[in-house]
């Protein structure tokens, strides 16, 4: 029987998949290492746990002990299965723009997370680093992981990862390309493979708004090149340990836009459902086309999953905010959405006059539509009642059936707001939009101003 003894034997020997339609202009194999298939769905699984074993060996952590560390969420769900299988405690910092998903997924394995401002220095006191360090000094029986220095992170890479790749792709890899964040996953894999052969190319994905690729190229700390960012678990503003620069051969700046809108596309072109910088990744891969050749085995690195970016990268509202995507064109479901939950208010053409007015009082509208079971005959407004009662044309009791005017136009709800526009041009009050569930409502101008100016 093949029966794990705990969750944590589960880590490693993730799968190398081809990728197909987003490199099939390329000259070369193109495969993904998907580190999503992980207990905690990403690569930083193999770090914790090799940190925390290498922590307990050399007695800094012991039963009762706790973790803390600064994280973009994915090491602290590493070390959180870790902590759950072991029986330790977990106190997280983190950012103010990581996604609600890792928070909340932290929180589930009963950790504490403390969120702390991104747009701040990585010294000062507020950082999520620097509060990390305060917590690990000012807590007894603490223990920081520090995986941006820990030499058991890139280590666990060394020992795993680089070992797999190389299996996988039987020796014949010529390119391997990951994020770069702590520099763990890329210079640990990347240290084996150039053992086994120094021919082997190390190329990092890095963003705007990090120093990596601008110390890499000249040896300058640039602090001009940091600024806010949006792009998830790659780039940093300042030089971890991990990050061995000898071992990357080349940086690609790939922009938060970019990254966005690739992590889309690779769940849409190739089926695989993963996180942001996973989307930095294939972007910078295909920026990067004309370094490869014909012969050529690209493996890239795909750090974690989709499931973690469904409030950011994979909603378009959020998407639409930063100008990611552009905004559709208004269609008729978009301009009831005030009031789609409400039903329509309609009037029958037996009721009474007096019954239509009472109606559009206690609604605060000023036309209804006549319904006749399932049709719409006619229409009735208040300017045209008004005028009938002062005129004498008829009386308060007079049947909807002796008033009503021309039936409100009905579209889909896939109707254009051009269209749409046409109508009220033509003269009408009012359009009525029919719902695939069978259900109807009403447009009138106030919807479209309303929903032009939001």
């Amino acid at each position: 029987m093949d029966i794990k003894n705990n969750i944590l034997e589960t880590i490693g020997n993730t799968p190398l998949v081809r990728v197909n339609r987003l490199c099939a202009d390329f000259p070369c194999t193109v495969a993904i290492k998907l580190e999503t298939f992980n207990p905690g769905n990403s690569t930083k699984d193999r770090m914790a746990v090799k940190m925390v074993e290498d922590a307990e060996k050399a007695g800094l952590l012991k039963p009762g002990y706790t973790i803390v560390e600064g994280t973009s969420g994915n090491t602290g769900m590493g070390l959180a299965i870790v902590a759950a299988v072991k029986g330790y405690k977990c106190i997280f910092t983190t950012t103010d723009k990581q996604s609600k998903e890792k928070i909340d997924a932290l929180k589930a394995f009963g950790a504490e997370v403390i969120v702390c401002p991104t747009d701040v220095e990585p010294d000062d006191p507020r950082s999520y680093y620097s509060v990390s360090t305060r917590l690990a000094q000012e807590i007894p029986n603490a223990w920081k992981a520090n995986q941006y220095d820990n030499p058991s992170n890139a280590q666990a890479h060394y020992e795993t990862t680089g070992p797999e790749i190389w299996r996988q792709t039987d020796g014949k890899i010529t390119h391997l390309v990951a994020g770069v964040g702590t520099g763990g996953t890329i210079c640990g894999a990347g240290r084996y493979l150039k053992e086994q052969n120094p021919a082997i190319k190390v190329l990092g994905i890095d963003t705007y708004g990090s120093v990596f690729k601008k110390y890499k190229e000249t040896g300058i700390f640039d602090k001009n090149e940091i600024y806010p960012y949006i792009t998830e678990g790659i780039g940093e503003d300042f030089l971890p340990a991990n990050v061995d620069f000898d071992i990357i051969d080349h940086f690609e700046k790939v922009t938060d836009k970019d990254a966005a809108l690739m992590t889309r596309e690779i769940a849409r072109q190739e089926g695989i459902f993963a996180g942001n910088s996973s989307g930095a990744v294939m972007a910078g891969l295909r920026q990067m086309k004309h370094m490869f050749k014909k012969g050529d085995l690209v493996v890239a690195i795909f750090h974690d999953h989709g499931i973690r970016y469904l409030a950011k990268m994979f909603n378009d509202d959020w998407m639409r905010e930063r100008g990611f995507l552009e905004k559709p064109p208004l269609r008729a479901r978009d301009l009831v959405k005030s009031h789609w939950d409400k039903p329509l208010i309609t009037v029958q053409p037996h009721q009474s006059i007096a019954e239509a007015i009472l109606l559009m009082k206690k609604f605060g509208i000023s036309q209804i539509p006549v319904k006749e079971g399932p049709n719409f005959p006619g229409s009735v407004s208040d300017a045209v009642l008004l005028q009938g009662l002062v005129d004498g044309r008829f009386t308060k009791d007079s049947p909807v059936a002796e008033v009503m005017q021309e039936p409100f136009p009905i579209v889909s709800e896939q109707e254009s707001l051009e269209n749409i526009a046409s109508y009220f041009r033509q003269g009408h009050q009012a359009v009525l939009v029919r719902f695939l569930s069978g259900a109807y409502h009403i447009i009138t101008k106030e919807d479209i101003i309303g929903s032009l100016c939001a």
